[in-house]
């Protein structure tokens, strides 16, 4: 499908959704992509790119940045408490602040560095018990833990159960954007991203539509 349609489509959708050109950010999901596609999506102007695995990202994107100048590098994948100080150094954003020790480490850090990535607390929407993220019942309680914490929280996302519409899903994660004031929405990916804009998403994820299908390796860190 490539990048062209893909941003073809997202501007459609804001359009339809009668929403104004560039409402919408396009995270391009680059994990487990060979590097010349990597390059070739920079090389066509792109510059907000998504990751799952922070070893994987710090071994690519300071050598990309350094070739291509400022690229906004997202953390979409779980993100380990011991992986923290690594992550807010080498993240633009952190879509996954799914429990209460990630917080309390992310706000230590935002206090000694005196900055924070933008920040989305990761809501399991479905309550799927092997999914990550916070329950809808707790999120009023860890927001306001967060802020107790000083921790800037930006926005939600969601991972809609695979088996399910997904339109249930995004209309709950924006009610509850709205019910808390805040304003960043992360959600939405290849198979649905047109329904989440249609639902306020500031923020979609996609991948395999623009680089192709992914060739996982027995193990990534």
């Amino acid at each position: 499908m490539g990048l062209a349609e893909i941003t073809q489509r997202v501007r459609a959708a804001e359009q339809a959704a009668g929403r104004a050109e560039g409402s919408v950010t396009l995270i391009a999901v680059s994990k487990v992509q060979p590097l010349d596609r990597v390059v070739a999506v920079l090389e066509a102007g792109h510059r907000v790119f998504g990751e799952n695995y922070v070893q994987e990202a710090a071994g690519k994107w300071p050598g990309l940045r350094a070739r291509f100048g400022p690229v906004a590098v997202h953390m979409i994948g779980p993100l380990q408490t011991n992986k923290a100080r690594l992550a807010v150094d080498l993240f633009d954003a952190v879509h996954t602040v799914d429990r209460p020790s990630l917080a309390q480490k992310l706000a230590a850090l935002a206090q000694s560095r005196g900055a924070c990535p933008k920040l989305f607390v990761q809501v399991n929407t479905g309550k799927e018990p092997q999914k990550a993220g916070v329950l809808p019942g707790d999120l009023a309680g860890f927001l306001a833990d967060c802020r107790t914490m000083d921790l800037p929280i930006n926005g939600l996302m969601c991972i809609p159960p695979e088996a399910e519409d997904a339109t249930p899903h995004f209309a709950m994660l924006a009610a509850m954007a709205s019910d808390h004031g805040l304003t960043s929405l992360s959600m939405g990916m290849s198979s649905d991203f047109e329904a989440a804009i249609a639902h306020g998403a500031t923020h979609i994820r996609v991948g395999s539509a623009i680089f192709g299908a992914r060739n996982y390796p027995p193990r990534a860190g």
